[in-house]
């Protein structure tokens, strides 16, 4: 099967492949520094959400060391809307690691790619694929999904992994890896889709044990995930020469270094005015829901600082912040 099912998916890539500003078909990507950004943007964000900034983010940085020479504040402000912070702070760490420690010179080796911040078996592997054409096995979302249904495995991939992993390994074109790790992912993401896939133009069907199942779109099982509900209150504090007062997050976490209003799950000014406008926004395992309050006073508040509202743009503030700041010029 291996050798067929190889030939027949990368006919279908070298045809129909999406053109993406990171990807170079026929091999690996001339400069690992593409491949850098574009797998630490892609973690957990989808093709679509990035491509709405990879562009910028490259022009401003368009090398490794003007990466690594950067601010991190700014580094956060060109990734701000793209979410998971803590990538950005790993993205930027790695530069530096590369240009400062590996005097410039991108790691060729699996051994020394996991010295860099932010990268995991998933990441490494992917990376030796697209900057260097190594044959690793690349799994991501889809893959597990394109796996799982010419197999037709049909318990949850963290029940399955190992054999997903196993079926995976065993298809990977040792030549071309690369093409072969797109491919694999563009047949998961065009093709081979959650819902209603499109069996009847799949070049690989004739492989696919799940072809025409009833079960099809139950494959892989989904874990079921449970979201908790958050309500809360953001203060936007006003002084007396119309600044705003706004703090830079100290805690760890994913909105570790950026800037936001005062929010809290419980009120906290007596003299807060209701402006009856509230936001709302998921996170990965909450649903939160902000009712938005003004304060009108001159002293600071639990390490916050005023600046003025054309100073906001200034500053890295979370999607969610954004949604804020948005609402209140409606």
């Amino acid at each position: 099967m291996k050798k067929n099912f190889s030939k027949c998916l990368l006919e279908w890539y070298d045809a129909y492949g999406r053109d993406l500003p990171w990807r170079f078909k026929g091999g690996a990507h001339h400069n690992p520094y593409v491949v850098l950004v574009s797998e630490i943007m892609l973690q957990q964000t989808t093709v679509k959400t990035v491509l709405s900034y990879f562009d910028r983010f490259m022009e401003r940085f368009p090398t490794v060391e003007a990466l690594a020479g950067a601010d991190l504040e700014e580094v956060y402000l060109y990734w701000q809307g793209l979410g998971y912070y803590t990538r950005a702070k790993s993205l930027w760490q790695s530069a530096n690691i590369i240009v400062h420690d590996m005097k410039g010179v991108f790691p060729r080796t699996k051994q020394d790619v996991l010295k860099l911040k932010g990268f995991g078996p998933y990441t490494v592997a992917s990376f030796m694929a697209f900057a260097y054409n190594a044959p690793e096995t690349v799994v991501d979302g889809n893959v597990i999904r394109v796996i799982s249904r010419l197999y037709h495995l049909t318990k949850t991939p963290e029940e399955q992994m190992g054999q997903i992993r196993a079926y995976a390994e065993e298809l990977t074109d040792q030549k071309r890896a690369a093409d072969y790790a797109s491919a694999m992912m563009d047949l998961g993401a065009t093709i081979c889709l959650p819902k209603k896939p499109a069996c009847g133009i799949c070049p690989v069907s004739e492989f696919c044990q799940s072809k025409n199942a009833i079960d099809v779109e139950d494959i892989p099982l989904k874990k079921r995930m449970l979201k908790k509900n958050f309500e809360g209150y953001v203060y936007i504090i006003y002084n007396d020469k119309n600044e705003v007062l706004i703090r830079k997050r100290t805690e760890k976490g994913l909105l570790s270094g950026l800037y936001e209003f005062i929010w809290s799950e419980k009120p906290l000014f007596d003299n807060a005015t209701d402006t009856k406008k509230s936001v709302s926004h998921v996170f990965t395992h909450i649903n939160m829901n902000l009712k938005i309050y003004t304060v009108l006073q001159n002293e600071t508040y639990q390490d916050g600082f005023f600046v003025s509202k054309d100073a906001l743009k200034n500053y890295a503030f979370s999607t969610l912040m954004q949604k804020v700041m948005k609402k209140m010029k409606a």
